[in-house]
């Protein structure tokens, strides 16, 4: 098997076939790196990829010690309800039915802005407003078992880790830029030469090198899905690092140029500005509170079939969007995992391959859809009328009238996740007819429920700084 492209997921792409089937050859071919691959330069995932690494082999511990690797909690949403809103989104499914009533509206679901506080409303938020945590020990009786989390990480020492752990297993490696393809008669490639290097050959290839797709664009079947029309940012403006900064939330605000990500890390505070086509560099420059880094354009849009013949399109190679709210490393990894679920033998099975483009683009149109959510909040108008999928107005539609999401396959979101985030957003939310029918009483209950349990996680951890230094030092 050949991974073309050694950034960190490629890297991570390598350990994973090498680890499912250990008896095959994996050679990573290490490609010129691009900027525009967002996947391979995200500095964080959601908590979907703890699993993974999990599931790998690649213990937490290792990430803290070896990566920089720290925990985030909440994020912070500035402005998308309007001026001066702010709404928190934790993750996780520990959500009580009876948060979603009057509980909720009255304990965490009122609205905040700089005159007015409401009271926590989940327990991560509870935890990341003392700055209090360490990682759940696993026990079910702790107060910590259904908290949920996302890590962040140095992104070069991240990958210098993956590659430690793809050579100790065996995997083989060449440098060398992506020459002409030898199709292999059967809508796939035989063959691929590596410029200066060689020609070489596979039974499957997973192309890892970003948007430009260096292997699955050479196939005549390749299509290009463009989501123009959804998504309105044309480019990313990255910010130099600033001062190291532990905090477990990051925060995304929005603002007339585009909208503002920042992240907290132990090798620094990471500004990102994502601009629309009407920005101007004067704006983004006064825009961005960090010294500016480099830009990339932003052309959104996806495979329409990743997987065609014997190859595989993961990253930014299968979809390329902005990374609002962190979501392209997470969509990476879980096709990651659905390739491990469906990987092929030596000569793939068609109904294989049906079944990972199915889910894989369903994948990409429940991120996508998650972005669209964010861009119909009421603060982010200026942004222009966008198109929506008939999923993300069926949403949009549900939660307004009854305060309730539909399922969908393939989310990155878990429903309870999604309604708190459409909450931070400052979508206005109706009421079902539970919380009509719902006994005051019970609210009562809930809160105190709430409280208690918030005073126990408080109780139960150090703060997150006390905690990180022991961990390092263990």
């Amino acid at each position: 098997m050949v991974v073309a492209g050694d950034g960190q997921l490629g890297a991570l792409t390598a350990v994973a076939l090498r680890k499912a089937l250990p008896s095959t050859e994996v050679l990573v071919i290490g490609t010129p790196p691009d900027p525009a691959a967002l996947a391979d330069r995200a500095p964080t995932a959601l908590p979907f990829t703890n699993r993974l690494h999990d599931r790998l082999g690649i213990e937490e511990d290792r990430l803290v010690r070896e990566a920089g690797a720290s925990h985030r909690l909440v994020v912070r949403y500035l402005g998308w309800g309007g001026a001066g809103h702010e709404g928190l989104a934790p993750y996780g499914a520990a959500i009580d039915p009876k948060l979603k009533t009057g509980f909720a509206r009255a304990w965490g679901g009122g609205p905040r802005n700089a005159s007015t506080e409401a009271p926590p409303g989940s327990l991560a938020e509870v935890l990341a407003a003392e700055g209090r945590f360490q990682p759940p020990s696993g026990e079910a009786n702790s107060p910590l078992a259904d908290l949920d989390y996302a890590l962040r990480w140095n992104v070069p020492a991240y990958r210098d880790l993956l590659v430690r752990e793809a050579q100790r297993l065996g995997v083989q490696y060449v440098k060398g830029a992506i020459g002409a393809v030898r199709p292999d008669g059967n809508g796939g490639i035989a063959a691929v030469a590596i410029e200066n290097v060689g020609t070489f050959e596979a039974d499957l290839f997973v192309d890892c090198t970003g948007p430009a797709a260096s292997l699955l664009s050479q196939l005549p079947d390749a299509v290009r899905e463009d989501w123009s029309a959804s998504l309105p940012i044309r480019a990313l403006l990255f910010g130099k690092p600033g001062a190291a900064r532990l905090d477990l939330e990051d925060r995304i605000s929005i603002s007339s140029v585009g909208w503002l990500s920042e992240l907290s890390g132990r090798d620094g505070h990471q500004a990102m500005l994502a601009m629309t086509k009407e920005t101007t560099q004067d704006a983004a420059f006064a825009a961005l509170p960090a010294e500016p880094g480099n830009a990339v354009p932003l052309d959104p849009g996806c495979a329409t079939a990743p997987w065609l013949g014997n190859v595989v399109a993961l990253g930014d190679a299968a979809a390329h969007f902005e990374p609002l709210a962190w979501l392209n490393l997470d969509l990476a990894h879980r096709q990651l995992a659905l390739l491990l679920e469906l990987l092929p033998g030596q000569v793939p099975d068609p109904r294989e391959r049906d079944e990972f483009n199915r889910r894989a683009g369903l994948m990409a149109a429940r991120a996508r859809d998650i972005l669209g959510a964010h861009y119909a909040a009421p603060g982010a108008v200026q942004l222009g009328s966008l198109a929506r999928s008939s999923e993300l107005n069926l949403e949009l539609d549900q939660y307004r009238r009854r305060g309730r999401l539909p399922f969908f396959e393939e989310a990155p979101l878990m429903v309870q996740e999604t309604s708190a985030l459409f909450h931070a957003l400052g979508h206005p939310s109706g009421e079902g007819v539970l919380a009509q029918a719902a006994d005051p009483r019970e609210g009562d209950a809930a809160r105190a429920a709430f409280a208690a349990k918030a005073q126990a996680a408080l109780a139960a951890v150090p703060p997150y700084g006390a905690w990180m230094k022991q961990a390092l030092q263990s």
